[in-house]
């Protein structure tokens, strides 16, 4: 049978340089290196490579590196070697196309065309080390009202709310599509810094239940793991109804991937798919969403704030203003750039709008409606920095999500081949071996010191904005100017464009 495809990557060795210690053959999961006994020398097959770099960072006299393959096809802007290469995929296997992590297309990232204004002469500016700077934020539902006792005095009462001593959580990702370790990474750096991780559709292992303080619980589809116990173990519930990378449709972990304790914390049999259909099957409008979130409310003594996560899409706004409604306390809302483990690529990479258009709608809506302050806000889909972080903010987020640069941090490098099983980073996998090359101790560290960084960063830009505190950044859209929209882009982001 003819093979259509020439691998993407090709494994250049330098042969002056390799002493064949075969430490990348060790390294690699893939099988990409072996040592030919005959000539005495490592060898390479390209077609098996990801370009992960593991063999690339570990190789103690670096010979190796990773290069683009320049093979080409005829030139056509229109039929691209991308589009052939995927039906030539399809054609040979009848299945259909999926993807790791999130879109990579080329949409403008309007994170990337907004600039933020800067104080001078009359609004000083605020020196962060020197002067008082709140970047603490609580998420939930704001008391409209005061409540006094009979002799008059007020009574501070509040509903259920979570408090973040930065305005950044870790975002939704299943162990099961994680690994322990990188769970176990998540739940120590969130605990450490005071703010959130969520552990995905597929349940808490009990060796986690310690950072409940720190874990946000979901409830998807699937209902995998979801029991009153499970509900009351964290400080807060999510009820997934999307997700970013693959808005309208359910999830699959395959059954290879449910071995061990991940088939007990999931309550399903071992070997066997843990399928989330796309919708739930009890909620079919914002009548049975808010059965729902009442339910949570119930089994968790209305002691935790139900977050309700959607992803973003044309009437998103709309949807939001129904969620707003159903007695959720919290809103996540998911962009199209938004990472995950696998998604169908047709849906990943044409389904979904940018998470800045969304979020700037949904505070707008919520705004004019005077609704505003029954939900906080929380984004994510592809929050790369500290700066994406602030103009989240300044367009009407409460907080933010991060999974991928959480990833990214872990050593994460991007190769997307996560639906493999086969993560030589010992992250998107569940591989023993693989496992435990990713040490909890250094990869909290790692996520501590990113949170860390990027706090610096928010109070540095908060200040030089001459604005001490996330709570007077919130919504805040006059800080925020555009640069190379047009003016529907500058209408539905809320914004001026830059020089007004």
């Amino acid at each position: 049978m003819i093979n259509y495809l020439y691998p993407d990557y090709e494994i250049v060795r330098d042969p002056s340089k390799c002493i064949a210690c075969r430490v990348c053959e060790r390294q690699c999961a893939n099988e990409a290196h072996s040592f030919d006994e005959e000539a005495g020398c490592m060898v390479a097959d390209s077609s098996r490579c990801v370009n992960c770099h593991r063999c690339v960072s570990l190789c103690p006299t670096r010979a190796l590196k990773i290069v683009k393959s320049d093979h080409t096809f005829k030139q056509n802007a229109n039929w691209t070697g991308d589009r052939i290469t995927e039906i030539y995929k399809q054609a040979s296997t009848g299945g259909v196309l999926l993807s790791s992590m999130g879109n990579p297309n080329a949409f403008p990232i309007y994170f990337d065309k907004i600039l933020i204004n800067a104080s001078q002469v009359t609004n000083p500016s605020i020196d962060p080390l020197r002067e008082p700077m709140e970047t603490k934020t609580f998420l939930g539902k704001k008391t409209g009202e005061i409540r006094r006792d009979e002799k008059g005095r007020i009574l501070p009462y509040t509903e259920p709310q979570i408090e973040l001593s930065v305005p950044i959580m870790f975002s939704a990702m299943s162990y099961g599509s994680i690994s322990y370790n990188a769970h176990e990474s998540l739940a120590r750096a969130a605990q450490e810094l005071g703010i959130l991780y969520n552990t995905g559709e597929g349940g808490l292992h009990e060796d986690f239940r310690q950072y409940g303080a720190n874990t946000i619980v979901q409830v998807a589809s699937g209902r995998f793991g979801v029991y009153k116990d499970y509900l009351e173990a964290g400080a807060a519930i999510e009820i997934k109804m999307g997700q970013g990378a693959k808005p309208g449709i359910g999830g699959h972990l395959p059954g290879t991937k449910i071995v061990g304790d991940i088939s007990k914390t999931r309550m399903i049999p071992e070997g066997s798919d843990a399928i989330s259909p796309a919708p739930h099957h009890d909620i079919y409008s914002i009548e049975d969403l808010r059965q729902l979130v009442f339910s949570l409310k119930e089994a968790s003594e209305y002691k935790k704030p139900v977050i309700v996560k959607i992803a973003a899409v044309h009437n998103v706004a709309a949807i939001a203003s129904g969620v707003a409604r159903s007695g959720a306390d919290i809103i996540a809302i998911d962009g199209f750039r938004g990472g995950t483990g696998a998604a169908p690529t047709r849906i990943r990479d044409n389904v979904g709008i940018p998470i800045e258009l969304a979020l700037a709608s949904v505070d707008s809506r919520l705004r004019e409606e005077g609704i505003r302050d029954n939900v906080s806000i929380v984004v994510g889909g592809s929050i790369r920095s500290s700066a994406d972080v602030v103009k989240a903010i300044a367009l009407g987020a409460d907080a933010v999500y991060i999974a991928t640069a959480a990833l990214l941090s872990l050593g994460c490098h991007l190769c997307r081949s996560c639906q493999s099983g086969k993560c030589n980073w010992g992250i998107a996998t569940q591989r023993p071996e693989l496992v435990k090359r990713l040490n909890p101790d250094i990869g909290s560290q790692r996520l501590v010191n990113l949170v860390t960084a990027w706090k610096h960063e928010i109070m540095e830009m908060m200040g030089g904005m001459g604005i001490n505190s996330i709570e007077a950044l919130k919504g805040n859209r006059l800080m925020l100017r555009g640069i190379g929209l047009n003016e529907k882009e500058l209408e539905i982001l809320g914004i001026k464009h830059a020089g007004e």
